[in-house]
């Protein structure tokens, strides 16, 4: 299984494959499984603004036709502007979105465990270690929709 670096990187490869032609920042994500095949994806910004995705759900997307939502184990993400030479850069930590981290959650739900978030700088430098139960305390979820 690769380490929390090697997710780290492939958030931040993705990243730079992001279209956001009208923010500039680029968002990638990476979405591991519990034996280690990952899922990428990147944000995808739109002239429509709200119909714009997040790197997050285009990730997600990617696990669940490659190995389902109910194995993830881990997911980083990594965000920032490009800068000269085409690299990534930027110092703040990026996090999930609303949206995104109760996405992220329903993945939890589905799998039974917690999942570990991985939030990097755009340079690299800088990566925190969380779970998604601690960014989305007292989420919403399929219980509440039972009849």
């Amino acid at each position: 299984m690769a380490g929390p670096v090697d997710l780290v990187s492939l958030a931040r490869e993705a990243a730079l494959k992001a279209h956001a032609p009208y923010s500039g920042f680029k968002v990638g994500c990476a979405v591991e499984a519990e034996d280690g095949t990952v899922a990428i994806g990147s944000n995808m910004e739109n002239a429509c603004y709200r119909l714009g995705t997040c790197a997050e759900i285009s990730a997600l997307a990617a696990a669940q036709q490659s190995f389902g939502l109910a194995k993830i184990r881990r997911i980083a993400v990594a965000g920032g502007h490009v800068g000269e030479g085409g690299a990534l850069v930027g110092s703040a930590v990026v996090t999930p979105c609303g949206g995104c981290r109760q996405a992220i959650d329903e993945a939890r739900q589905l799998s039974g465990h917690d999942i570990a978030i991985l939030a990097a700088s755009g340079d690299g430098q800088t990566v925190s270690e969380t779970a998604i139960s601690v960014l989305l305390p007292e989420s919403f979820g399929p219980e509440m929709l039972e009849r």
